[in-house]
Parts: C-alpha cells; structure tokens; sequence
C-alpha cells in the first residue's frame, strides 16, 4: 500500500514522502495512529501543492533576507544611539539586542527580530561598533552602530 507520510517514522519515511508499506501496517500502525495516510490521485496533487507553495514561501523569506542586508550594507545606515556617559568613559546604561532592534525600526523602518541579533554582552562603550545579525538561515549581516556621548 502507497502512502504518504505526515510525521517522521524512524526506520521508515520521513515527513511528506510517498513509499510503499505492507497494508496491514498502514492501516493498523501508520494511519491509525495518523501518521501517514492513503496515497491517492487526490492527496498526491495536494502534497505536490503544499510542497511548492513552501517553496515559494522559502523564496520569498530569502529574497527579503538579501534586500535587508542591502539595506544594512549601505554606509548611511548607520544606528546612532545617544547616551549618558561616566567619567570612566563607559555608558550608564548597557545597549542591549532590543534597543538596537527598536532603533533600527525607529530610524530605517527596517525589521530585525531581536533574537537574532547576537551580543555576547550588552554594550557599554562608546564610538563605532559592529554588530552580526543572523537574517536567513544562509545569510548573516552586519548591524552598524554609533553610540555618542549625550552631553557633547
């Protein structure tokens, strides 16, 4: 019997493949337990749908990663933040990946989610710095910050 897997099976088929399996553990194991179901005419075309239109998705995800670090790349875009600074030349507050994320939507209108953003601790320094940002699965950027001193 051919069916069409909806869930990882170990040993047998991975998640939207098709593969023929003895009937009786189809019926009894696979779909029962609504881990893969019939493979008809009907299920087939649906699958081949699905899969395309996640391709197109993908796609698309990948070509907004690109055209945001265009953007990221570009010498003007350039995140300036304004703060207090001590007398030993270190900040009062430390800039953390949600500042720099709010910052970059409040200045270029340009969305990068704070999670991606990688700090190995918040910033407490002043003058031009660079941070990495993790924008697709195959693209990383690079986030330019300018953190001046608010008194001068």
């Amino acid at each position: 019997m051919r069916v069409i897997f909806l869930e990882d099976v170990k040993g047998k088929g991975k998640k939207g493949e098709i593969k023929e399996v003895p009937s009786g553990y189809a019926q009894n194991f696979l779909i029962k337990k609504k881990l893969a179901k019939e493979a008809t005419k009907q299920a087939v075309g649906e699958l081949r749908g699905k899969q395309k239109s996640e391709e197109k998705h993908a796609e698309e995800l990948l070509g907004e990663a690109k055209a945001l670090k265009v953007q990221l790349d570009k010498e003007e875009t350039r995140v300036v933040f304004m703060e207090k600074v001590g007398p030993d030349g270190r900040t009062f507050g430390s800039i953390t990946a949600k500042k720099i994320a709010e910052e970059l939507q409040k200045q270029y209108g340009l969305k990068v989610d704070k999670r991606y953003i990688h700090l190995d601790k918040p910033i407490r320094a002043i003058g031009l710095i660079e941070v990495s940002v993790k924008l697709h699965k195959e693209i990383d950027g690079q986030i330019k910050l300018n953190i001046k001193n608010a008194e001068e």
